[in-house]
């Protein structure tokens, strides 16, 4: 049994009484006083499961005893009992974390229902601490949390690929983790103390990224004034993570090909061939295989790169990590923001089992994070959530005779305005690349 021990607090004999008689009859252990001074000293002996409080009582009202119960032992549930038609004192008390409330005149089965919720919520609780100590075991990998099958395959690939220095694919939708997985290997591997270097490959236009890769002279191009080292050379003896290497063109990936073979490049301007020892983790949210039979990407570097492949699956495929990863962000979430932790409602949790999630991982961390910053109270609750989808939340709506082309010139406008022209952050919102994005402006004249 969730709940055991129960402290009834009423100024009013009749209620006490009442109360009494109608938990008992269902086999909790109860005790009973007629203020909140008195309840106070009866819950700092200890094992008080849960405690309902009248609200309107002498020396000290049944909010007061709240706040007090929270502070002083913060797993005892509290419920509170409130007139008919004082609806402001309920809200509050479940501000201040209450559990539930009950209206006068009281019932057995309003009590017996009460009880019912208190016990599902303590159980909840229960699980949340559990998931807790969950998230500080085995299963974290460099923030990777999950206990599914499909993490665990992904996290014996890390353990099996980070002590080789062979090239690896991370494979899998925007907001899955890819760099994460990625920054796994590099800090299991014989490189860890050295450094991990990122390159966003869509971020950049194509003439700027082969000298961000391999570097320039002094004089290779309009304004370059000095000379520079590329990624490369600053991740010698480290980790090179290519992220969104299905947007670079098959010039570039010719290039590509030959480091990644040799192991040595020229910087953009110059003759002098540079060695370096670096290890390349390449990801990708696209079908690389359809790519090649497009044209769009050659076929000998999709060898190169795929000698040891990770597919990380999208949220929609390991629903049972959701509470793992919900308790991960409201624990991270709540820190940061001076917070108590707060838990989730059981319907909150359905809802979001329910959910598809097309943004996987990074979109459940933003609803939690909006979660926690705008809810009252301890508990989060379905009005806290707001799932749907990316148009609904922009707030655009468009009339039926619109065409696809129009319909997606103005979503992108919206979005760089939402952003304030940054392509980067409405690259992120839309689920597209920002060479997307860029590619699009040019299209559509904007």
């Amino acid at each position: 049994m969730a709940i055991e021990k129960i402290l009834v607090v009423d100024d009013e004999p009749l209620v006490r009484n009442f109360l009494k008689e109608v938990l008992e009859a269902e086999d909790y252990e109860v005790l009973t006083t007629e203020d909140g001074l008195s309840a106070l000293k009866e819950v700092e002996r200890g094992g008080i499961d849960l405690v309902i409080t009248d609200v309107r009582m002498p020396k000290m009202n049944g909010i007061e005893l709240l706040k007090e119960v929270k502070k002083r032992s913060p797993s005892t549930l509290v419920v509170v009992i409130t007139a008919y038609g004082t609806i402001e004192n309920a809200v509050e008390a479940m501000k201040n974390g209450a559990c539930d409330y009950i209206t006068k005149p009281l019932s057995p089965e309003q009590i017996k229902l009460a009880i019912q919720k208190a016990s599902q919520h303590k159980n909840l609780l229960n699980e949340n601490r559990y998931l807790r100590s969950e998230v500080s075991q085995r299963y974290n990998f460099e923030q990777l949390i999950g206990r599914s099958p499909q993490m665990r395959r992904v996290y014996e690939m890390i353990d099996r690929v980070a002590p080789t220095n062979a090239t690896v694919l991370i494979q899998g939708e925007s907001g899955t983790g890819k760099e994460l997985v990625a920054r796994a290997i590099h800090y299991r591997s014989p490189r860890k103390d050295k450094p991990f270097v990122k390159v966003n490959c869509a971020a950049l236009p194509e003439d700027l990224l082969e000298s961000e890769l391999f570097g320039h002279e002094r004089g290779a191009f309009t304004g370059a004034v000095s000379k520079r080292e590329g990624r490369f050379e600053l991740a010698d003896r480290g980790t090179l993570l290519l992220d969104e290497i299905s947007e670079t063109s098959p010039a570039f990936q010719a290039k590509l090909l030959r480091v990644l073979q040799e192991q040595e490049f020229e910087r953009v301007g110059g003759s002098k061939t540079i060695k370096v020892d670096v290890r390349v983790i390449a990801t990708t949210n696209k079908d690389l295989k359809q790519a090649i039979r497009e044209g769009k990407f050659r076929e000998d570097l999709y060898y190169r790169l795929n000698v040891l492949p990770i597919y990380l699956p999208p949220l929609r495929e390991r629903k049972e990590d959701i509470p793992l990863l919900v308790q991960h962000f409201l624990e991270k979430y709540s820190r940061q923001n001076g917070l108590r932790i707060k838990s989730l409602s059981k319907k909150c949790l359905d809802m979001m089992m329910q959910y598809e999630w097309p943004g996987n991982v990074r979109e459940l961390e933003n609803v939690i994070e909006r979660a926690v910053v705008m809810s009252e109270g301890e508990t989060i609750f379905p009005e806290n959530i707001s799932l749907s989808s990316p148009v609904q939340k922009m707030g655009l709506s468009f009339p039926e005779e619109i065409t696809l082309e129009e319909m997606e010139k103005r979503l992108i406008l919206h979005t760089l305005q939402r952003t304030g022209g940054n392509r980067t952050e409405a690259a992120k919102i839309l689920g597209i690349s920002v060479r997307t994005v860029r590619n699009k402006l040019k299209k559509y004249g904007m």
